[in-house]
């Protein structure tokens, strides 16, 4: 799960487009006219400044520690997160990537194609940006397009809810379900023939055997497996994170898992200061400010902590606004009997607090608190939220199944929201232990407040992006925060705690109770930019602060 939920009879307003993932059919993505099939695509709905909302970053690191086996694995594990790539413009988009980008003659608005994997901001409610396309569907290419939501639920299919399947209508327009191992059969056996051959130049036997697992898993579709194995991996300097993991690209239900990779390098340095802290999960999860029954499960202890600079992004990772943090496996079970694996992409964090975070607090936070705006604290609040999503409940204790079932397409920003707000709980609990002991508390809730900023930017089509614009309207409900008369924000530390820990109840009962109505009129109430807020987000691109990255990346840039 990726970084970034919230409250009661506060999140209730109407956002984008989860109306859209009502009972109504969908419209179509992408038109059928004339222009859309043979013409040149312009821009449209849009100004020529919004495509330089990313500014682009280089993405290296030191690799003179490697040998010449592990240079040579790298090079094989990026050729496999192109396949990657690949596979999730089919996914998002269902157009041909080299047809569709060279159609557009404008060098600018073709790259801003590129950066959102199609003809839709992905920071800007996935509003059209392009002429020849219509509205984005709720379910992208996972689904047919005029599907219904009541369609699906009361469909006698198999896989309904399944991670790794199409939903498809055959000529007498009945739905059935096709695995990703057989749509995409071409393009995962060539991504598992480059696993395989990685594999081999692996000098960690825990690491060539979870490669292989993962090649197992493209052609069988079962990947709990590798889930496991790759929890069980602890001294491999290289990673790779790949195959269909998130399902954020899926707004009807959030079911279906879109294709990604990340490539890894483990910064060794960093990830033995992170090792200890993992081990307090069970001790937190038993002090979180809720009732016990949801806090019922007992998080797994073979969790770790690492930071690693990343070196590749592909597919959905790397669609529209980054990840700088990881935590995975996403699968339930493999959670609960073994926690999961928490990685800190250090180069990416680096690159967005230097170019966006500090920059955003000049213009938002006032003068006296901006020293408190530190890089270990937004490399410690990035780090605590990829490790509160293992605290919390999985499943839900009203008889509804997993969370994630039970909230469909709203799962994954109220996660999200919780994993924020709890990860500055978990912060806020080991200053106390001084178990951390870097800064002071005002550093991280002020680092927090910048963040939310930052996020919040990145739009209603984003989970993380709507868990920050609910969190900002509950805090300022609850007085976490004061604007002066220059337009400037500031803490106050007493009724952030307060608000930290009101929040952080309402979702764990959210959560807890599967209640997909509530969260539905949370949503709404609360997950959305108020007009006074979107007035000092306008001021951030006033003053030219880049709104996310993209990269310059690949096996050129590393000498490969």
């Amino acid at each position: 799960m990726k970084l970034s939920k919230i409250s009661l009879a506060l999140f209730l307003a109407s956002t984008f487009a989860l109306g859209a993932c009502s009972d109504n059919t969908s419209k179509p993505a992408q038109s059928s006219n004339s222009e859309a099939q043979s013409h040149h695509y312009t821009l449209v709905n849009t100004n020529q400044s919004r495509l330089d909302i990313y500014t682009e970053v280089t993405l290296n690191t030191d690799l003179s520690h490697l040998n010449d086996n592990q240079k040579k694995m790298l090079s094989k594990l990026i050729d496999a997160s192109e396949i990657m790539d690949e596979l999730f413009w089919k996914q998002s988009f269902g157009t041909d990537k080299a047809t569709f980008l060279g159609r557009i003659k404008d060098d600018k608005a073709r790259q801003f194609a590129d950066i959102n994997y199609g003809p839709w901001d992905r920071l800007d409610g996935d509003k059209v940006f392009l002429s020849g396309f219509d509205t984005k569907t709720p379910g992208a290419e996972f689904y047919p397009h005029d599907i219904t939501k009541e369609e699906l639920n009361t469909a006698a299919i198999k896989d309904k809810q399944g991670l790794y399947s199409l939903i498809k209508r055959d000529e007498q327009g009945a739905l059935y379900s096709v695995s990703y191992s057989e749509a995409f059969s071409t393009e995962l056996t060539h991504a598992a023939s480059l696993l395989r051959e990685a594999s081999t130049l692996a000098q960690d036997k825990e690491f060539a055997n979870y490669l292989n697992l993962r090649a197992d898993a493209l052609l069988n579709n079962s990947y709990q497996r590798s889930d496991f194995a790759w929890m069980d991996m602890k001294n491999n300097p290289i990673d790779v994170v790949i195959g269909p993991i998130e399902t954020y690209e899926d707004q009807l239900f959030g079911y279906r898992a879109g294709f990604e990779s990340y490539v890894l390098v483990k910064d060794l340095a960093w990830s033995e200061r992170l090792a200890k802290f993992a081990a307090f999960l069970p001790e937190l999860q038993t002090g979180l400010p809720v009732d016990q029954k949801y806090k019922q499960e007992v998080p797994g202890s073979d969790a770790d902590l690492n930071a690693y600079d990343v070196i590749y992004y592909a597919g959905h990772s790397n669609a529209g606004s980054k990840t700088i943090a990881i935590n995975l496996p996403n699968d339930e079970q493999v959670q609960l009997e073994k926690g999961t694996r928490r990685l800190q992409l250090k180069n990416a964090m680096r690159a967005k607090f230097n170019k966006i975070m500090l920059p955003i607090s000049e213009q938002l936070i006032v003068p006296e608190q901006r020293k408190h705006i530190t890089f270990d604290a937004f490399f410690a609040n990035t780090m605590f939220h990829e490790v509160a999503h293992g605290l919390g409940i999985k499943n839900t204790i009203t008889g509804k199944g997993t969370v994630r079932q039970s909230l469909q397409e709203h799962a994954s920003a109220l996660e999200e929201g919780k994993a924020d707000i709890l990860g500055l709980y978990m912060v806020e609990q080991l200053l106390k232990k001084g178990e951390i002991t870097e800064g002071t508390l005002e550093d991280y809730y002020t680092t927090f407040m910048a963040g939310i900023f930052r996020s919040v930017r990145f739009g209603a089509s984003s989970a993380h992006g709507k868990a920050n614009m609910i969190r900002f309207n509950f805090f300022k409900e609850q007085g976490a925060f004061s604007k002066n008369k220059q337009g400037l924000y500031k803490v106050n530390m007493q009724k952030m705690a307060i608000a930290m820990k009101n929040l952080s109840q309402l979702i764990l009962t959210l959560q807890g109770d599967g209640d997909y109505e509530k969260v539905s009129k949370l949503i709404a109430t609360h997950g959305d930019i108020k007009a006074e807020l979107q007035a000092d987000l306008a001021k951030l691109s006033a003053a030219n602060i880049p709104v996310d990255v993209t990269f310059k990346q690949g096996k050129a840039i590393l000498g490969l």
